[in-house]
């Protein structure tokens, strides 16, 4: 028989073996033994009252909108008029991959479209401290062909094709989703975005692969614009359709499109909404060249850049995005003076003589230190880098210049962001989850909506 004293080795291999098959799993989330004390702990005082400063309650219906260039996830609620209103944007801590949908098991890619999260998708016992099912992959998705799975909005700061926020975020999105639920709502809507669909964007992105998927996500998002109303989604002909419904029978995700029925008012505001953006489109593609943004592997706010040790993969933070200038059929690092040119993005590079846009609101944000310049150790390996990104698209290997700092429009005013936890191995996932209240005094406090 084995000594008592042999125990706590044994205790400590099983909870190595936990935390080997949990790094494995990716966004897999096996979950713990019992629902902990945090999936049922209230939304903090300080949002309750925001809520009631945006003309809702605690019970009504929750909307969630996510941006993956910008790296932010908005909360909106119902107002007692039906319209929703913005709450609350969360810098987002961590995602993966590049710009552009998930397609497959295992391509690290975070979702875009349209998502339905219900009760069941719930995950009070995460591994990953809380989390919920997005819901891929949709009938869109799966009119397409895409597969895959167990894409999460979690903690831990550690993404495999997940939405990864710090604990204490997700502790507060978590909250606020449940108390969706306990008012009634039956599903909440998630809309997973490249990028804000502005006309700026969509006149940068105007020669991506994906353009043609992207305009119709923002097809979608022009009818939340226009109406700040839940959007009706349908599927046909492989093909998203928006705030309407068949004439008769139903819609047929792998078939044609039915006649089809709407709100004439609804989609004349949206039509003329989506007139003078593509006016927009055409004057600033006249202005500037198109772009394609490529990552190592996704990225994260920056306003988590000092702490980007504490996420999943920090040597891909560390080497950040770079934008591709497509010209003439060939490719060319984004520069001022035609010359190849590597930009340093945070999150975006300037257009060229674009006008900033003229809706976008004002924020103000504590210093949070800069984030657009060098990054040591990573330098001595640009230049293979530099010449491997400009090989994919046809181009001609050049040697980079200096780096050049971006400008981003404004964006609404963000949430408390908490530090991320630590962990022994920054690409690893923990076994148990731990809180994040505690880590470097550095971090920047973000000025509450």
């Amino acid at each position: 028989m084995s000594s008592s004293r042999d125990f706590p080795v044994r205790l400590g291999l099983i909870a190595m073996a936990a935390a080997a098959a949990i790094s494995l799993a990716g966004c897999e989330d096996a979950g713990l033994n019992s629902i902990s004390a945090r999936a049922n702990a209230p939304v903090p005082a300080e949002t309750v009252a925001l809520m009631k400063e945006k003309g809702t309650t605690p019970d009504a219906p929750v909307l969630i909108r996510t941006y993956k260039k910008e790296s932010e996830l908005e909360v909106w609620k119902m107002k007692a008029d039906g319209k929703y209103a913005l709450l609350k944007t969360y810098p987002v801590c961590r995602w993966s991959g590049q710009l552009g949908p998930k397609t497959r098991e295992g391509d690290r890619q975070v979702p875009e479209g349209f998502y339905s999260i219900t009760p069941a998708q719930m995950k009070p016992n995460s591994a990953y401290y809380l989390a919920f099912n997005v819901g891929y992959p949709n009938a869109y998705d799966r009119a397409l062909g895409r597969d895959g799975g167990a894409i999460m909005v979690h903690g831990i700061c550690s993404s495999a094709g997940c939405f990864s926020m710090t604990d204490p975020q997700i502790g507060e999105i978590y909250a606020l989703v449940r108390d969706g639920f306990s008012g009634g709502q039956r599903e909440i809507q998630m809309q997973s975005y490249p990028f804000r669909m502005t006309a700026e964007n969509m006149a940068k992105y105007r020669a991506d692969p994906n353009i043609g998927f992207w305009k119709q996500l923002k097809e979608g998002s022009d009818n939340f614009e226009v109406t700040k109303q839940q959007v009706a989604v349908g599927v046909c002909s492989k093909r998203y359709v928006f705030n309407a419904e068949p004439a008769t029978g139903r819609f047929d995700p792998y078939g044609p499109c039915p006649q089809l029925k709407q709100d004439e008012s609804v989609r004349s505001e949206v039509a003329a909404k989506a007139a003078r953006d593509d006016v927009k489109v055409a004057e600033l593609a006249a202005q500037a060249k198109p772009i394609r943004t490529l990552y190592v592997d996704g990225g994260q706010h920056p306003q988590f850049a000092s702490l980007s040790a504490f996420a999943s993969r920090p040597e891909a933070l560390a080497r950040g995005p770079v934008d591709i200038v497509i010209e003439d059929a060939k490719t060319k690092l984004a520069s001022d003076d035609g010359k190849a040119r590597k930009t340093r993005v945070s999150p975006v590079v300037q257009m060229a003589k674009a006008a900033p846009p003229s809706a976008a609101p004002a924020v103000k944000l504590a210093d949070a230190g800069d984030v657009t310049g060098s990054v040591g150790g990573a330098s001595a390996k640009e230049p293979d880098r530099l010449a491997m990104i400009t090989g994919w698209f046809g181009g001609k290997k050049t040697e980079p210049a200096a780096a050049v700092a971006a400008q981003e429009p404004l964006v609404p005013q963000f949430a408390d962001v908490p530090t991320p936890p630590q962990r022994a191995d920054a690409s690893a996932k923990p076994a148990t989850a731990t809180s994040a209240t505690a880590g470097p005094a550095a971090m920047a406090q973000i000025v509450r909506q």
